[in-house]
């Protein structure tokens, strides 16, 4: 009897140090559960709201309008205090600055615009006559991104784009009359980076010097994306490490540079 004690205990302990191993390993994909699935239904069923229209509740509550930095700074202030969500977040937006400044896109594409975040980042850099088109899947995001574009003032700028990635890329040159694009903002499905990659190289809408840039290469990860574009030889890359937006925890930028 003391014997099977001791061995129960002993199975016990494996299970457990088990479970806190695969609880480590897969932290990443627990937290987002938890913030995404568990933790955002109770809110919505407290508040009637979903996420989304919470957060642009606030920012119509506290941004100056007009002021695309205000409305910036209202949705990370937010998201810092009081509900975590998928932007590109402060601290990879100073790197997205970066090489905004750096490509001088006329012509930029976004995949996956979310609450326009990232996607009045990019415009509110941009010069006179530069355009920026962004793709939503998702109706209820392309709303409150429209709403959140017309208070920082940039409508004028973006062009939100409704409907899926791989339907819309192929239209691009003859719908919307888009020749090539000088730089591409990927933050949407991450298996949907390599395929769509591949049909922006086939549908001829990337030129020399266009730069690919995207966000979440590490958590949660675009491993095949990654595999693609460091081993092909008309692309040159640079890895930029930084932290997932609002969380303390390991992700990265990649450019893509295309050589023609």
């Amino acid at each position: 009897m003391l014997e099977g004690l001791v061995l129960g205990t002993i199975f016990a302990t494996i299970i457990l140090f088990l479970v806190l191993f695969l609880a480590w390993r897969f932290r990443a994909v627990l937290i987002f559960f938890w913030h995404e699935k568990i933790l955002v239904s109770f809110v919505n069923f407290l508040s009637g709201m979903s996420k989304e229209e919470r957060i642009l509740s606030w920012v119509k509550e506290h941004a100056m309008a007009g002021n695309p930095q205000s409305v910036l700074d209202a949705i990370d202030y937010y998201c810092y205090n009081t509900e975590w969500a998928m932007n590109v977040g402060d601290i990879k937006g100073v790197i997205m600055d970066r090489i905004v400044e750096e490509a001088k896109p006329r012509v930029l594409l976004e995949l996956g615009t979310y609450c326009g975040y990232s996607a009045i980042r990019m415009a509110r850099l941009l010069p006179p006559g530069a355009r920026l088109f962004t793709i939503e899947f998702n109706e209820s995001f392309a709303s409150i991104a429209s709403q959140m574009i017309q208070l920082a003032g940039l409508q004028d700028k973006i062009s939100i784009l409704k409907g899926s990635t791989q339907e819309i890329i192929p239209q691009l040159k003859k719908k919307h009359e888009i020749s090539t694009v000088d730089l591409v903002f990927l933050d949407h499905w991450k298996d949907r980076y390599l395929p769509d990659t591949q049909l922006l190289l086939e549908s001829g809408l990337l030129r020399k010097g266009s730069v690919l840039l995207a966000d979440n290469v590490i958590c949660p990860g675009a491993p095949e994306f990654l595999q693609f574009v460091r081993g092909h030889p008309r692309f040159q890359c640079t890895h930029y490490p930084a932290t997932v937006e609002y969380l303390r925890m390991r992700d990265a930028l990649e450019k893509a540079v295309f050589l023609g």
